[in-house]
């Protein structure tokens, strides 16, 4: 059985002593048995994450990539850049890349492309917005969106990890019912199992506020291997709990 991810993406916060805080927080409580443990963090504070987090179980993570190699891409980030910093994780395609910054399916994918292509696990993004969802087509959306990634990645595909991630659910404070989540996550694995042999072996996260008093519920279903954690992640306490209910 494979070991459950959690995942925090601290979106835009933090600051020196905040994150060294949390981080000790998290450290003290974490336990060598525990789920996989990732933090995802702002760019500019990998260095002092991974000297913080050197020889523990919780990995290193980024929250956006360069599609590009190297060059000439002002304020870009590549991914060899943050496998030097010992990322372990790099998010693409969140959902609020998506709607702020624009990003296509096609960038999406061409963004994880890169990432594997330096040794890192993408945690790719897919989830569809309130009015999609209730015009009946989140399936189609998500379908479309993971397409993308598969077709542009073949065979490596088996080396990524996906997070469904609602966009209704997302710093609104509602969340998907443990059934709405699975419904979901049941749709990815089976175009998983399409696309490679190895599709069971893909970690399918759940990224729509999930927070330490749902998580045991979302958790506990059949197609749902972890979670992509916003808020909560920025709680030691909060983070602590979702772990414990993965572990």
């Amino acid at each position: 059985m494979k070991k459950k991810l959690i995942a925090g993406n601290w979106k835009m916060n933090g600051n020196l002593a905040a994150n060294e805080a949390l981080l000790k927080g998290l450290l003290t409580g974490v336990g060598q048995d525990a789920c996989q443990v990732a933090v995802c963090v702002p760019s500019v504070y990998l260095a002092q994450c991974q000297t913080l987090l050197a020889g523990s179980v919780i990995e290193l993570g980024a929250q956006d990539v360069s599609a590009h190699e190297s060059g000439a891409y002002t304020g870009e980030i590549a991914s060899a850049m943050l496998k030097e910093f010992g990322a372990r994780f790099v998010i693409v395609g969140h959902s609020e890349r998506r709607q702020y910054h624009a990003e296509t399916d096609e960038l999406v994918a061409a963004k994880a492309q890169r990432v594997l292509s330096s040794g890192i696990t993408p945690i790719v993004c897919v989830g569809e917005t309130l009015a999609e969802r209730e015009a009946g087509k989140t399936e189609e959306v998500v379908k479309r969106q993971l397409a993308a990634v598969i077709h542009t990645n073949g065979h490596c595909i088996s080396e990524v990890v996906v997070a469904y991630e609602p966009v209704w659910a997302i710093g609104t404070g509602l969340s998907a019912t443990a059934e709405q989540a699975q419904q979901v996550h049941a749709v990815l694995r089976a175009q998983l199992k399409a696309a490679t042999p190895n599709a069971d072996r893909i970690k399918l996260l759940y990224g729509g506020s999930m927070n330490a008093a749902n998580a045991k519920s979302l958790l506990a279903q059949p197609d749902i291997d972890g979670g992509l954690i916003g808020g909560a992640a920025l709680k030691a306490q909060d983070f602590l709990t979702i772990i414990a209910a993965a572990s």
